[in-house]
């Protein structure tokens, strides 16, 4: 196996394995670890097939990481961020949604250059924008709905710790972090195309 994979798998499979040990609230880190487990089956699914850049693989990773960190503590309670620049909230969420547009959008960015949907220029930052703000509203979304079905997870689930805009400020970091792909690393993006098969 590439040593590479077998680095990136086990810093996934360990971090996974800490995160699901006594978290404070079980069915709430269900919730939040699954879609990194869905995006690691899928990635293992498609490795040989359509391998992505390590740059994207390596974001990827740090966002699979950010969901186990923020399912073993929930959003609003991880240690770190109690406090952080003199906030009266938690702000981990603002973390997560920040990677919720950055790795998105270099996904759609990688698959809409690599199957030749779009060529580089306005309309390809407009639509990698446009899918990342998608997915940002979707998974907002979900929030709702799982707060609809379950009472009990509703408040560890969304993380919301009483700001009313919350969901508005969660889609603002998605837009941040999928404007900041495009302007900051679509270059380093670029140049690792040409190392893939």
């Amino acid at each position: 196996m590439n040593p590479w994979v077998l680095c990136w798998t086990l810093v996934f499979g360990s971090v996974l394995i800490w995160s699901g040990i006594d978290p404070k609230d079980q069915l709430t880190w269900f919730l939040e670890v699954s879609p990194g487990i869905v995006g690691g089956l899928i990635l293992f699914a498609t490795y040989r097939r359509f391998p992505l850049t390590p740059l994207l693989y390596t974001l990827i990773l740090a966002h699979c990481v950010i969901l186990f960190v923020g399912g073993h503590y929930t959003y609003a309670e991880v240690p770190l961020f109690d406090g952080l620049f003199g906030s009266d909230r938690n702000n981990y969420d603002k973390l997560g949604h920040f990677f919720q547009g950055l790795v998105p959008a270099l996904i759609a960015r990688e698959i809409l250059l690599r199957r030749k949907v779009l060529h580089r220029g306005g309309w390809l930052v407009l639509f990698v924008v446009s899918i990342a703000l998608a997915f940002s509203a979707f998974y907002e979304l979900i929030e709702w709905w799982v707060a609809l079905m379950s009472d009990e997870a509703a408040d560890a689930f969304l993380g919301t710790q009483g700001y009313v805009w919350d969901t508005q400020s969660d889609m603002l970091m998605a837009l941040i972090g999928a404007l900041s792909a495009v302007v900051f690393l679509s270059r380093w993006h670029d140049e690792q195309f040409s190392h893939l098969p």
